[in-house]
């Protein structure tokens, strides 16, 4: 598949199974991350691998997230939580390590990492895999950005979720009308 295609075919899956990506095509798109434009070569995208067991972590983090968002509600379904870290074999934590004070500013490091999503979701679709791009309260926990080995001060761009989908939708139209304008 071109890039051209990718691009337009591209979409987010909305469910996720095995199989997961082979260790090959995890190398693939990490690699595209670190392909992303990156302006002064900070690198300042920090990626985390979650799979398998490791899941339970992040199902865990979810949990604990929402017990200290609604400590209103002491009975809420805590399998529904820990079962958002199940959405697919493989989970893509996005982070990014913001260089305060540095000539790029913390917005163009975030969009960096922002464009490094973008290149791993379109591998992940150029390799017959399924993505979603997650991010939600989790993304500006504290707790979360300490499991990923994060400051407080750094940002999670996002939750990539990737497998295999059982059927993507098809691909909107694209439409111009209303976000572009020519000066």
């Amino acid at each position: 598949m071109d890039v051209l295609e990718a691009i337009a075919s591209r979409v987010s899956a909305v469910r996720l199974g095995d199989p997961g990506p082979t260790d090959e095509q995890m190398d693939i798109i990490l690699k595209a991350a670190v392909r992303a434009p990156d302006h002064g070569r900070l690198a300042p995208w920090r990626l985390t691998v979650i799979e398998g067991a490791a899941r339970e972590k992040l199902g865990q983090a979810y949990v604990n997230l929402k017990r200290r968002l609604s400590p209103d509600q002491p009975s809420f379904d805590q399998g529904k939580e820990l079962m958002k870290a199940f959405r697919a074999p493989t989970i893509i934590a996005v982070g990014v390590s913001i260089q305060e004070d540095h000539k790029v500013p913390a917005v163009e490091q975030i969009v960096a990492a922002g464009a490094a999503v973008q290149n791993m979701f379109l591998a992940a679709h150029a390799l017959g895999l399924g993505a979603m791009w997650k991010t939600g309260d989790l993304a500006y926990d504290d707790n979360m950005k300490s499991l990923l080995g994060l400051k407080a001060s750094d940002a999670i761009v996002a939750l990539l979720f990737v497998g295999t989908p059982p059927k993507l939708p098809p691909a909107p139209v694209a439409e111009l009308k209303g976000c572009v304008s020519w000066l």
